[in-house]
């Protein structure tokens, strides 16, 4: 349950309970291994409590993505694409860099690649889907364009965390704008 500020002090609590609670467990254990009971007993509620706000953990996890996507989402609004490449991936990886275990829990773990998919997706479509140049492919290209970037700058994360994060970041960063930027100009003068 998303909340708005607007909910009884005790509500929020709750969410925010359920919230924290889920986030341990997800640093804890593979998904699957997650269970309601478990995370109903570490949020200190009842099960009928949790059901009261979310059918199943898969609507937790995904309003949890949705919530990671929609801090991304503010900080690069208002970026043009594919002028504002190296701006956006600069923003990708610090905004990533800032989000904790859980986040990177779930942008590491191949138990998170369908639900990981649906945030990538919805960042994509609200960036690029706003570009004149990338509208001018077709849908293959523009498939390929958005394989591209997305691999790219998740493989790069992906990478950096299974290190322990050995590189500076301002290193990773300038590594992938490089890698990106050369990939999509050329990519997109070809068209």
């Amino acid at each position: 349950m998303k909340i708005t500020g607007y909910e009884d002090l005790r509500v929020q609590r709750t969410i925010n309970s359920i919230y924290q609670s889920f986030e341990e467990l997800v640093c804890e254990k593979d998904y699957a291994k997650i269970t309601v009971t478990e995370l109903a007993k570490r949020a200190q509620i009842n099960k009928k409590t949790f059901y009261r706000y979310y059918e199943t953990l898969d609507d937790l996890l995904a309003e949890l993505q949705a919530r990671y996507a929609e801090g991304y989402l503010k900080e690069i609004e208002d970026y043009q694409y594919p002028q504002d490449l190296e701006k956006s991936v600069a923003a990708f990886f610090e905004y990533s860099a800032k989000q904790g275990e859980a986040f990177d829990r779930i942008t590491t773990s191949t138990n998170y690649t369908g639900i990981r998919q649906q945030m990538v997706n919805q960042v994509m479509s609200k960036t690029w889907g706003q570009s004149s140049a990338f509208n001018r492919l077709n849908d293959w290209e523009k498939k390929v364009l958005l394989e591209f970037i997305q691999q790219t700058g998740l493989t790069i994360y992906q990478e950096w965390i299974r290190e322990g994060r050995q590189q500076p970041l301002d290193n990773l960063i300038s590594e992938a704008q490089t890698l990106m930027r050369g990939g999509v100009d050329n990519y997109l003068k070809s068209k």
